[in-house]
């Protein structure tokens, strides 16, 4: 497997029973967005569903950036909370088999700046827009759109090998993080994926760092 480094990646923040469940199951899940934290956003996404008199808007949230303290601690929470770093070909084109799901970066803007536009945002615009407030999130969003099908969630079929690794919880004790990792590796197919753990809010060689000040 190539490293990382030399790879797209797009990173999904979320918590063990979902990574669990998504490398049981081989699939990746779109949700109901109506219960968001950031009511504006889905706001959004409840207006699209009407506008475009649709049965259902599911969406899955990713993110394009590099590993930051933000998405920990917003996205994936305590001890508990996983990282999971995908192939973005890969993962983009199983996404694309799905009829019905569009994928793409969302688009960040400023109150005013949206006023000041020559014309309001476009209704297929609405599921990919977001206040500038969040644009340290980088995120990078597949939406779910059905005018026949009625549904809470869906289920879209991945390859294990669109997994780079598994970044485990910065808060996990290490002691727990080695069942983890045989937990994961016991599940059929996992058997050689990458599993760490965060270090970001405890590193060795970032401390050494300050040791050799001088």
């Amino acid at each position: 497997m190539q490293k990382e480094a030399t790879r797209e990646v797009l990173r999904r923040y979320t918590d063990l029973p979902a990574l669990l469940y998504m490398l049981r199951h081989k699939k990746l899940t779109l949700v109901d967005p109506k219960d968001w934290d950031d009511t504006n956003d889905s706001y959004y996404l409840l207006t699209y569903k009407e506008k475009r008199q649709l049965k259902s808007v599911l969406a899955l949230c990713l993110t394009e950036s590099e590993e930051t303290y933000h998405h920990w601690r917003i996205f994936a929470p305590g001890s508990a909370g996983v990282c999971v770093h995908f192939d973005r070909p890969s993962l983009i084109k199983a996404l694309g088999r799905v009829r019905g799901i569009t994928v793409r970066a969302v688009d960040y803007q400023k109150v005013h700046e949206a006023r000041r536009r020559p014309r309001p945002p476009r209704i297929d615009e609405l599921p990919f827009l977001k206040r500038a407030g969040f644009v340290a999130e980088a995120e990078y969003r597949a939406i779910y759109a059905s005018e026949e099908r009625e549904a809470s969630y869906l289920d879209v079929p991945i390859a294990i090998d669109s997994i780079l690794k598994v970044t485990l919880s910065p808060w996990l004790n290490r002691r727990l993080s080695t069942s983890v990792r045989e937990a994961i590796a016991a599940i059929p197919g996992c058997e050689d994926l990458t599993v760490v753990r965060s270090t970001i809010v405890g590193n060795v060689e970032w401390k050494k760092l300050g040791d050799e000040a001088t």
